[in-house]
């Protein structure tokens, strides 16, 4: 339930963000944006699914995808529905406030009043969704006993927010790559994904003004108090992992937490110069892979 929710929040960034660039860019440039979405699908490593139910990946297409596409597990509303399913069989783990809250937001975002809200202004659409998300962050945390179930949800939240970090910052998957000409195209992309993460105003107080590709990365990778860096929720999932199991720090009882130990050691005394050395894609390969890998022998 943790990730879903976390991972509907994400999803509504990216969209939204990618959204504003669009507005940002040339017109020129701009049409030609709209016409490829592709590198957003694959992003989250979709393209067999969305090829299967659409031909073209212009960006209607592609919102529908990955915004409304009940189906499909990786667009808001189908996270939203999986996080609800996932709440309601385990009703009696999350408090009444959390189950109004995630079921409100569920039914809001398939009714015909969200399609028309995303027609009216997709800008305000995205930012409640976001700001919904948030809220039912803020009221577990405030609501439901801080004990295991609570645990679960951190571990899924962080590790789904790290995991989208990865992949905001992979340099694949960037819109305005493909009709990149100038600097200033290289600029806006680094400040929308900046914007993506909640990080504009962060990077200004630790580095200033002047927005540089490897500063962004190491502020999204290796920070230790910014909340949506791989550092900072990693440490997090770990700790969660820990709890649940009672095992103390430098020590494991399972195959998750030694994974997630050993990972988050290295990170710990990583430099951005040494992650850069193999090729930011590259590294953002390996540690999406070793995120699905404590998932996967949790």
């Amino acid at each position: 339930m943790g990730r879903y929710v976390e991972r509907a929040e994400n999803v509504a960034r990216l969209v939204d963000i990618n959204l504003q660039l669009m507005l940002d860019a040339p017109a020129q440039q701009s049409a030609q944006m709209a016409k490829n979405w592709k590198p957003i699908v694959a992003c989250f490593g979709d393209e067999d699914e969305f090829a299967k139910k659409h031909s073209k990946a212009e960006v209607q297409d592609v919102i529908e995808f990955i915004v409304f596409d009940r189906t499909h597990t990786n667009s808001v509303v189908g996270s939203l529905c999986a996080a609800r399913e996932n709440a309601r069989t385990i009703r009696e783990q999350v408090t009444s406030e959390m189950w109004e809250e995630l079921n409100r937001a569920y039914l809001w975002c398939i009714s015909k009043s969200a399609r028309q809200a995303f027609e009216r202004n997709q800008y305000d659409f995205f930012q409640r969704i976001i700001q919904t998300m948030q809220l039912f962050g803020g009221i577990t945390n405030t609501t439901m006993l801080h004990g295991e179930a609570w645990d679960f949800i951190q571990m899924g939240k962080h590790l789904e927010r790290a995991d989208k970090t990865t992949r905001i910052l992979d340099e694949e998957f960037h819109l305005m790559k493909q009709c990149s000409k100038t600097p200033g195209d290289s600029l806006l992309q680094w400040l929308a994904v900046l914007r993506m993460c909640s990080a504009r105003q962060t990077y200004q107080r630790v580095y200033g003004a002047g927005v540089q590709p490897v500063k962004v990365a190491e502020l999204l990778l290796l920070n230790e108090d910014l909340p949506r860096s791989v550092l900072f929720c990693l440490r997090h999932a770990d700790e969660s992992l820990r709890r649940i199991s009672g095992v103390a720090p430098g020590r494991f009882s399972n195959r998750a937490e030694q994974l997630s130990g050993r990972f988050l050691s290295e990170l710990t005394f990583s430099s951005i110069s040494e992650i850069y050395g193999k090729g930011l894609h590259k590294a953002m390969d390996d540690f999406q892979i070793r995120f699905i890998q404590i998932s996967a022998d949790f």
